[in-house]
């Protein structure tokens, strides 16, 4: 046999040099045999890697070596290799290695599945597997998560996305937050009081917000507003810069002022035939298809002739009247206060206001460099159809000019960084919406995701808007600065990123709910809400017709006399005014002496005294059900509890915190030899614990019940808690799991999974599939092995306590039966008239025997308890596991007490 086995290793050797040859010939480099460094990469790049045996790798020394693959299973398990591939494939198949000696030559001769010539390769293509699953693991979030995970890796995977999005909260409150303010609400307050607060002449008291007639405005006009746009001499009487006019001392006016107004042409609105005669003309309200374009009064100039919205670069205004175009007749101011003043009143004498006028604009920007804020100014005087006029102002301060301080970089790397979230939070929906289609749109927080994503990428691109306009406006203000320039649209945009960036962080700040409702106090205001959802919608309906209908009966009785009622909208604000208690009784009476008083007071009465308690029961009961039912539903494990967790381990890592098992060790060496359960529930309860845990210790090594732990109760709870310090220290140093990652695993995540790890172990490949890694499958099975080991002691104390019940129920039918016999002899004696003396003694002799019986079971039962054998029924030795019948438990239960009366008597 061994020679044949020696002439067989010889063909082998001779076809495998056979081999070599035919690949020499052939110009097929061999590849070089792994190197022990080479080995040790792949080890450090797979962590599941697991290195030869020292006898594979002897061999490996000796001279190079043959990989040859013998493969069972499904064949599809077998059409791919890899390097050190050991696990079974997605088919269920799998391949081992046998590693055959090449020719003595030191060539290794190519296999099928022999490493190519490029061996990074594979390497390379294995990384980037890794590489690309870790970065889609980057957006795993609770929607991603399977539904059997695990409460903690929910928990986890929750916490994670917590924390990502406080980063993004924080770093767009210091963006809004960054970009406003004190200074700017003093600018604008400084510039409304030198212009909205100054009176038009020194003997009146009327200022702009007082004007009421075509001539106040034109009072204002040649006083406040040329004192407040001019500041060309010191208190001192020097004169400041020439051609610049610095208001304040501090705001340089940005080129020069516009005035324009808008007109409506003679005609557009229709006369009675009866007051033709007495009515000549007529000028409707203001409408873009009545605005008047033709050229009037000197004709000449651009406030004289129309120019329409294109032309002056202009956008429509909001006004308290109408909507107003950014068209009209405009004239364009001086640098300096006379050539103004001569403007103004050329103006004025050929009467440039008129009865068509509808608005008067007046535009200008100013800079302060000192908080680099520009202020775009427009006051609005608006001459409605009833005569009259109507003021209006804007003062909008813009940050238009960007990354100057040290303070506007830092900005710059929060907008960068705001970016990148946004785009982040993109993709997360993106792929949320993949996985969960059009159920993905049902909850309410995903519909709010996507809503904050829309604002957010409006308001970059605003900001870039803004950003790229502005240095075309300051490019041709510099150019020429005699021109108007006009930061009107600039002022639009911004005051609209302002609303959106508002309504974003607004909506950011409520998301927050969305991670609190995992803590089951903050979740009652979400289930409550969620739950009387029916009940509030149907409460609303019947309120709001109530309400809408006195909203209609103020409209049509007051709105003609108050200005409170003196819209629809109005009376709506007004009535919850009314409802909040914010109202004014002597208005409502004055305008109507009989409805008045009936409206205020039926409508106090339904709505605050009923309609508001009604809504206000329906959410308390809803809360009380709320709260009832929570109460009884199963703890589980909370984002709190998963934090606290987390810090408790981080403290004992860093002993800075003592476990339990450290306070129960000091407390047994403290106590010396004997321990009683007072010391030992004082002392651990002035160290944090409560007093459950500690009669829970106590009991499982209190074997005899006396309150008091001896030395060898003593010593074994010692071991065992060297055992449990034990596991805490292997279950701390244990790594985290391939599994935990928060990305589901679809299936071909799964079959990559199974692919990279084919060069894993056997035991590895066991565990990776139930996502729990061989360490942690071992200390799960030692706590296991431990609380059998507990669980046995207790059922070796019930065995104890069911012995005795047997003893009892053995007693009482012995003592049944001896009661029996002489009860009988005593019949017996009576029937048949025997002797007393003779009776007497037959009674004593069956006595004495009954004690003596007596007297051996309990030393039968004696010496069975010391050695730990309970015994049974028929005084054979019992097992540890074995129980008794029904039967015999009932009548163990149901004998006790007649036992005990036994025993006393």
């Amino acid at each position: 046999m061994a020679g044949s086995g020696g002439c067989r290793r010889g063909r082998e050797q001779l076809e495998l040099e056979r081999l070599g040859e035919a690949a020499r010939a052939g110009s097929c480099p061999p590849s070089p045999p792994l190197s022990a460094c080479s080995r040790q990469a792949w080890s450090r790049d797979n962590p599941g890697f697991e290195p030869e045996e020292e006898g594979a790798a002897a061999a490996a020394a000796a001279g190079p070596v043959l990989e040859m693959d013998v493969e069972w299973g499904s064949p599809a398990a077998g059409t791919s290799s890899s390097l050190g591939s050991g696990a079974a494939g997605p088919g269920g198949g799998g391949r081992r290695q046998r590693r055959v000696p090449a020719g003595r030559g030191g060539t290794e001769v190519p296999g099928r599945h022999q490493v190519p010539p490029d061996g990074a390769a594979p390497h390379r293509a294995a990384w980037a597997k890794r590489l690309a699953r870790r970065l889609r693991g980057l957006w795993g979030t609770r929607l991603m998560e399977e539904s059997n995970t695990s409460r903690e890796r929910y928990l986890k995977s929750v916490l994670r996305e917590l924390v990502t999005y406080m980063v993004f909260l924080v770093v767009l409150c210091v963006l809004t937050y960054g970009t406003v303010s004190s200074s700017m609400y003093y600018y604008t307050r400084v510039l409304s009081q030198l212009f909205l607060e100054t009176p038009v002449s020194k003997m009146e008291k009327t200022d702009f917000k007082t004007l009421s007639t075509m001539d106040d405005f034109w009072k204002f006009t040649e006083g406040p507003l040329l004192d407040g746009l001019y500041w060309e001499m010191w208190y001192n009487n020097k004169t400041m810069a020439e051609n610049k006019s610095f208001i304040y001392y501090e705001n340089l006016l940005l080129g020069v002022p516009r005035i324009r107004q808008l007109k409506v042409r003679n005609g557009s609105c229709s006369i009675p035939e009866d007051l033709k005669d007495e009515i000549k003309d007529c000028y409707d309200v203001y409408s873009v298809a009545d605005e008047d374009t033709a050229p009037f009064g000197l004709r000449n100039g651009t406030a004289w002739t129309y120019t329409n919205e294109k032309d002056l670069n202009g956008s429509s205004h909001w006004g308290l009247i109408a909507t107003y175009s950014g068209a009209g007749y405009y004239q364009d101011l001086s640098r300096n206060r006379e050539m103004t003043a001569v403007q103004i009143a050329s103006l004025k004498k050929n009467l440039w206001l008129d009865r068509g006028t509808r608005a008067a604009f007046i535009d200008f920007s100013v800079y302060n460099a000192n908080i680099n804020l520009f202020c775009i100014v427009r006051l609005l005087v608006e001459f409605p159809a009833t005569g009259g006029l109507v003021t209006s102002w804007q003062f909008q301060p813009v940050r238009l000019i960007h990354y100057i301080s040290t303070f506007d970089f830092f900005l710059a790397a929060c907008e960068m960084a705001f970016c990148l979230f946004v785009l982040y939070y993109m993709v997360e929906e993106i792929l949320e919406i993949r996985i969960h289609r059009l159920h993905y749109f049902r909850s309410l927080w995903n519909c709010l995701d996507i809503l904050i994503i829309v604002l957010s990428v409006a308001a970059i691109g605003i900001s870039i808007y803004r950003t790229s306009t502005v240095d075309t406006l300051l490019k041709k203000l510099l150019e020429d600065q005699n021109s108007f320039p006009n930061f009107e649209p600039l002022a639009y945009w911004q005051m609209q990123f302002n609303n959106i960036a508002a309504v974003t962080v607004f909506f950011v700040w409520i998301k927050l709910f969305k991670f609190v409702n995992f803590n089951r106090t903050m979740s009652q205001l979400s289930t409550t809400m969620s739950r009387c959802v029916k009940d509030v919608v149907g409460f609303a309906i019947m309120f709001f017709v109530i309400f809408l209908a006195y909203a209609q009966l103020a409209y049509l009785v007051f709105g003609t006399q108050i200005d409170d009622f003196s819209t629809f909208q109005d009376c709506i604000f007004t009535q919850f005014r009314i409802i909040l208690g914010d109202f004014n009784f002597t208005e409502v009476e004055e305008a109507n002496r009989i409805l008045g008083p009936i409206y205020f007071t039926t409508f106090v009465f339904f709505m605050f005294f009923i309609l508001l308690n009604m809504f206000l029961a329906i959410i308390n009961d809803t809360y009380s059900e709320v709260k009832s039912d929570m109460a009884q539903q199963k703890a589980e494990m909370e984002l709190s509890d998963l934090i606290r967790k987390g810090y408790n381990k981080a403290m004992i890592k860093l002993k800075l915190k003592k476990t339990a098992v450290d306070d129960i060790s000091e407390s047994l060496r403290q106590g010396g030899g004997k321990l009683n359960f007072d010391e030992l529930r004082q002392d651990l309860k002035g160290k944090g614990h409560t007093d459950a845990e500690i009669e829970a210790i106590f009991t499982k090594y209190d074997q005899d019940g006396d309150q008091e732990l001896t030395e060898h109760e003593h010593q074994q709870m010692r071991d065992d808690l060297e055992k449990e310090r034990d596991l805490d220290l292997d279950r701390s140093s244990l790594p985290r799991p391939l599994s935990s990652r928060s990305f589901p695993r679809s299936l071909d995540d799964s079959e990559e999974d199974e692919d990279e790890d084919s060069g894993h172990s056997s035991r590895r490949r066991g565990s990776s599939s139930s996502g729990v890694s061989y360490e942690e499958f071992q200390v799960l099975m030692r706590r296991v092995d431990r609380m059998e080991h507990s669980i046995g002691s207790i059922v070796s104390k019930i065995d104890a306590v069911i012995v005795k019940l047997e003893a009892m129920e053995r007693a009482k039918i012995k003592r049944r039966d001896v009661l029996g016999r002489l009860l009988d002899g005593v019949t017996e004696d009576e029937r048949l008239g025997r002797d007393n003396e003779i009776h007497r003694e037959q009674m004593e002799r069956l006595v004495r025997e009954e004690l003596e019986r007596w007297e051996s079971d309990d030393t039968a039962s004696q010496m069975s308890h010391r050695l730990g054998t309970p015994l049974g029924l028929n005084g054979q030795p019992r097992s540890r596991n074995s129980r008794p019948s029904s039967s015999q438990s009932d009548g163990i239960d149901g004998g006790g007490g007649g036992g005990g009366n036994n025993i006393h008597v």
